[in-house]
């Protein structure tokens, strides 16, 4: 088949090459000149696992390609997806000035049938909006507008996108549902299934999925916040609820908040949305005031640490991407904890696999930034860890202590087990359980 995928951000670019990877003939658009080159030349601007591996084998084969002439990409494709950037406005609302825009350009570019995808996650309502711009140049029998949401996982979109849980498609044309099938069969042949349904459900099944999960997050840091004034251990908790087939035991650790530019951007407009109908959605209000209070936890446990004195103290941070395996920085509960640091007159020594540079981007140089996990340790007060990154789960103990200037470790996403951490002499602070005290440094040794 012919697609096209208008927009080459993190939804457009994963799309756009596992459709190629399926056989399709893919071609990809964006009005960023420069990406697109970058997109031309072999660069992916994006850090996905096994992302690379399929962009450059369809580019290779032919099968991908790259442009910033929508009107040529409209001509040589029957299904056009719109990837497009749906950002929050100040009152939370989803912008969809990005797709109206163009969906003006498309109703003054279409010569023959095509089905116009919405990819990007909208507000209900928005394949009728998009439908309506389109007929007010085009004969309703040249198109039909469909709401497919994406349910991809930053980290791992590539397999989320291939070997799908689901597949919803908000389709009333039977001819529009045929060609989405046939797209769609190839990626659930082991019986997965594809859900066909009004356009308005598929967009909301999209932002009640994210706002559950959020909900869940949400929940979860509250139940460990209490633990922990309770003496209670939530590790023992979460597999203890964890266990019941009505619960389900995904979504159910607790750290220090949800980042990303999903979770944040969806509960907020969902709730928008509920407020422009005259509901009062009381739940996605608390789950939005939880996350926010959630992101300063750490530095809160921080501050009594030092007893409310950061001045002149540098603290190592592991992590800042939102969540491992990415670079999305985005909304990232760690970039929270390092203003609040910067703010109370501390030092920062900060380490990400892969987020460094976009980090650099905004602070310059008021943070450290450092070439490996042990940089960011020489020398520190203390370690901060917010990204539960691999890599950080099994490192060098005795080098840790050679290099902190004491043994103390605030774990928000409790990366290590307690009874481990008294044993080698850490203090360890986490989230939900109780404190590991550890033992003070006399001279070199710990004693």
């Amino acid at each position: 088949m012919n697609i096209a995928v208008v927009g080459t951000g993190y939804v457009g670019l994963v799309t756009g090459t596992c459709f190629a990877e399926t056989g399709n003939n893919v071609i990809c658009v964006d009005i960023n000149k420069q990406k697109v080159e970058r997109l031309k030349n072999g660069e992916v601007p994006i850090y996905e696992p096994g992302l690379d591996v399929l962009f450059e084998r369809n580019t290779k084969e032919g099968r991908l390609s790259f442009t910033t002439d929508l009107r040529a990409a409209v001509e040589h494709s029957q299904i056009i997806f719109l990837a497009l950037p749906t950002p929050p406005g100040g009152d939370g609302s989803a912008d969809l000035s990005f797709i109206m825009g163009v969906a003006r350009e498309l109703a003054g570019m279409i010569r023959e049938y095509k089905v116009v995808v919405d990819k990007s996650t909208v507000p209900v309502g928005t394949a009728e909006k998009v439908s309506a711009i389109l007929a007010e140049k085009l004969p309703k029998k040249m198109f039909d507008v469909v709401s497919n949401p994406e349910f991809l996982r930053e980290g791992v979109a590539v397999e989320d996108f291939l070997k799908p849980d689901r597949v919803v498609v908000g389709v009333r044309s039977e001819k529009a549902r045929r060609l989405m099938k046939q797209l769609y069969e190839p990626f659930v042949r082991q019986g997965n299934p594809i859900y066909f349904m009004d356009e308005r459900s598929a967009e909301m099944t999209k932002y009640a999925a994210n706002a559950y999960l959020a909900a869940r997050i949400s929940f979860m840091n509250e139940i460990a916040n209490l633990c922990e004034k309770l003496g209670a251990n939530v590790d023992q908790v979460r597999i203890g609820i964890g266990s019941d087939s009505r619960i389900g035991k995904r979504f159910l650790f607790p750290g220090i908040g949800y980042g990303g530019s999903c979770f944040p951007k969806d509960v907020q407009a969902l709730a928008k949305t509920a407020s422009e109908h005259s509901y009062d959605f009381k739940i996605l209000k608390a789950v939005m005031k939880v996350n926010a209070a959630q992101k300063s936890t750490l530095t809160k446990k921080i501050r009594r640490f030092f007893k409310n004195n950061l001045a002149g103290k540098t603290i190592a941070v592991w992590g800042l991407a939102f969540k491992p395996n990415t670079d999305d920085i985005r909304e990232a509960p760690a970039l929270v904890m390092i203003d609040e640091l910067l703010a109370a007159g501390a030092r920062v020594q900060a380490f990400d696999p892969e987020a460094m540079a976009n980090v650099e981007a905004i602070y310059g140089d008021k943070i450290k930034p450092a070439q490996n996990m042990y940089e960011a340790l020489k020398n520190a007060d203390c370690l901060a860890i917010t990204t539960e990154w691999g890599e950080f789960r099994t490192p060098d103990f005795e080098r840790m202590q050679d290099l902190l200037e004491e043994p103390v470790i605030f774990d928000g996403r409790n990366v290590y087990d307690i009874e481990q951490m008294k044993s080698l002499g850490f203090q360890y602070i986490s989230v939900g359980r109780p404190k590991v005290k550890g033992k003070k440094r006399v001279g070199s040794e710990i004693a």
